[in-house]
């Protein structure tokens, strides 16, 4: 079969190599699973560079999600066991958490559901206890973490500002359902925030930035807001001055999901559960704005890593990619 290699830690485009491979062979309690469609996040290029929280050993096939058809035909979402990730013609996955795929979803939709909406749901409702009326600011509205976030939002009755980095962005932000966008690169977040609020703030604020985005929340957030901290998309890791906290009297909450498939699986599947619910009645749907063939998967995770994109890349490992 055909799988994307890297050999050595760098940048996703340079140290990718489309390979032929053994087809994986499933441990006990492991499926295989042939892939319908591989989604791109970001952690694909950290993993790449040798900069993400895990490390498989090199060789490794990057890809932590996909929509995948098990032996007996149904069709899953996944998390592919590394060292084989999931830009790949086959994969393994622990059975006990291979979920449905939703059926109003296609495949490429349904890979991009998982741990953007999962990372989303669990955030702004296990860790920021969101409620309808309050005021949500979301970074990167336009990515494939934010625009999951600016989707959930909405479904749960919060007015959503979203943050983006030029035209294009802030137009896809709109048709999210954004209603407040700003344009990093030409207004000033804080004065937009608080003019939008009526000098309240933000209620809570959904972070997968980081650097100086971290730093502008901070200076918008309402009292007894909060801040989620998701990622770290800009390099740079903040490091928030807890004084500031106490004074204004706002929580700084972090957000590992990947620790709920440890400490509490059940989560996991009743997120699910919710997701496929707002899916079936169509308040969230991924946005794909690219189908891309096995061949360019290298060149479209590069793109990723290079916060050219908006919503999120798909590998597509046969049939018409577009």
């Amino acid at each position: 079969m055909q799988a994307w290699r890297v050999h050595r830690n760098g940048e996703p485009s340079e140290v990718m190599r489309l390979e032929e491979v053994e087809r994986p062979t499933p441990g006990e309690g492991q499926l295989l699973l042939r892939v319908r469609a591989a989604n791109i996040n970001f952690p694909d290029a950290l993993l790449c560079r040798g900069q993400y929280q895990v490390r498989p050993p090199l060789p490794f096939t990057p890809g932590v999600e996909i929509c995948g058809e098990s032996e007996d035909g149904r069709r899953v979402i996944a998390n592919p066991a590394l060292p084989n990730g999931g830009f790949a013609d086959y994969v393994v996955a622990d059975a006990a958490a291979v979920l449905p795929a939703p059926d109003a979803l296609d495949d490429a939709e349904a890979a991009a559901l998982h741990i953007g909406y999962q990372t989303g749901w669990f955030g702004l409702h296990r860790r920021a206890h969101l409620l309808a009326g309050e005021t949500l600011l979301v970074h990167a509205a336009a990515g494939g973490v934010g625009s999951a976030a600016v989707q959930l939002g909405k479904a749960a009755g919060a007015r959503v500002i979203g943050v983006v980095g030029g035209a294009d962005k802030a137009r896809i932000a709109r048709e999210l359902g954004c209603d407040v966008v700003i344009d990093r690169g030409e207004d000033d977040i804080v004065a937009a925030v608080k003019e939008a609020t009526g000098g309240r703030g933000a209620n809570v604020v959904y972070d997968p930035v980081g650097g100086d985005a971290y730093a502008k929340s901070a200076k918008c957030v309402a009292f007894e807001g909060r801040i989620v901290i998701v990622g770290f998309a800009s390099g740079t890791i903040p490091s928030p001055a807890l004084n500031h906290a106490l004074v204004k009297n706002y929580s700084i909450v972090g957000l590992h999901w990947g620790l709920y498939n440890q400490m509490d699986p059940v989560a996991i599947r009743a997120c699910h559960e919710e997701l496929t619910k707002l899916a079936a009645q169509g308040v969230i749907k991924p946005l794909i704005s690219g189908r891309v063939a096995m061949k360019d998967a290298a060149d479209a995770v590069q793109r990723v890593a290079d916060g050219a994109t908006t919503g999120r890349l798909v590998v597509i490992p046969e049939g018409d990619a577009r």
